[in-house]
């Protein structure tokens, strides 16, 4: 599939749930399909932690129908391409990017009922952060989404991911290059440092042993990481990874509802499917099998697959895919 021409919405002065404000604050999007004649079929996929368009755009025809729904695939903040620290956003402080998740969904909102004309999404579907950013929808403002599909993801990070998360910021800020809000040059160790944790944790235990990496032209996980891993973190400006790290930090929707997680959770009104990975070390399906108890009339799904964290994201793996589909199949017919 052609990837449509990049759309800004420009969002202007914008108020932060933090008490701040972002002057030239923008949203990238793409769309996917059309929107009907009763404005009732539009799809929002908010983007995961370090996508661009055009890494997670497969999902649309393969997962999400174009002929049937509008897909709108939209930046979260801090990915490079909305509002971050590397084009003009809040820079990078001591204390943390000052933009969390309430803040993608209202810059979201405004989005869809300005662009689009929508306040209702049929769907609103994501993967890890993009998860995050559904589970946002639907609990503080219940009345909007139709549904929510939430792959490999919690509405709540976890302490055990949190330790995860600050293995990766501490990775790039103990580089040498680090300044304190910034980096005088490229963080080379930092970087490879970041690219080991991460390839460790997002694949499974399951897929190494399997020598999956062999079957893909590596012959040592070494070899793997320098090649297929550090190159997908090198192409971003390490200070956006920093400012989505502390969003994926503050990802907690009891705390942005004022509530506890039971209560937060019991709000949602959408038809709900919850996606966990059988192997998956960020998310595993004891987590996301606990929040979906929480959700009236939720389903629960397990994606049976070695790939771990990925297999939410399953860009060459038939099987998966498959299972995706049928999720989200059954979802749209409710």
């Amino acid at each position: 599939m052609n990837l449509p021409n990049a759309l800004r919405f420009e969002l202007g002065s914008f108020p932060l749930a933090c008490g701040e404000t972002v002057s030239a604050a923008q949203l990238d999007y793409r769309v996917f399909g059309e929107l009907n004649r009763e404005r009732s079929n539009l799809v929002l996929y908010p983007s995961s932690y370090g996508a661009w368009p055009e890494d997670i755009a497969w999902v649309v025809g393969t997962i999400l129908d174009p002929s049937e729904h509008c897909v709108v695939l939209v930046s979260q903040f801090g990915n490079g391409r909305s509002s971050s620290p590397s084009n003009g956003g809040p820079p990078l402080r001591q204390g943390g990017w000052p933009i969390d998740h309430r803040d993608n969904l209202r810059a979201q909102i405004r989005l869809l009922e300005e662009v689009f004309g929508v306040e209702r999404p049929a769907l609103v579907y994501g993967w890890s952060m993009g998860a995050q950013q559904a589970y946002h929808w639907a609990v503080i403002e219940p009345q909007r989404p139709q549904r929510i599909c939430c792959v490999c993801g919690t509405a709540r990070t976890t302490p055990h991911n949190r330790l995860f998360l600050l293995s990766l910021r501490q990775a790039l800020s103990a580089d040498p290059a680090w300044n304190g809000s910034g980096f005088d040059a490229v963080p080379e160790q930092g970087l490879r440092t970041f690219a080991l944790i991460y390839a460790s944790w997002a694949a499974s235990q399951a897929y190494y042993c399997r020598g999956a990496h062999r079957e893909l032209g590596y012959d040592t996980v070494e070899h793997y990481v320098e090649d297929s891993w550090l190159p997908a973190y090198r192409r971003h400006d390490p200070r956006d990874l920093i400012a989505m790290l502390d969003v994926w930090l503050a990802n907690d929707v009891a705390a942005a509802a004022g509530t506890s997680l039971a209560v937060a959770l019991g709000r949602i009104q959408a038809a709900t499917a919850v996606v966990a990975g059988r192997h998956d070390l960020y998310f595993p399906p004891a987590d996301c099998a606990h929040e979906a108890a929480l959700i009236p009339g939720a389903t629960f799904h397990v994606l049976e697959s070695d790939l771990g964290h990925r297999a939410g994201n399953p860009r060459q793996a038939p099987a998966e895919q498959a299972q995706l589909r049928a999720v989200v199949d059954e979802l749209l017919s409710r």
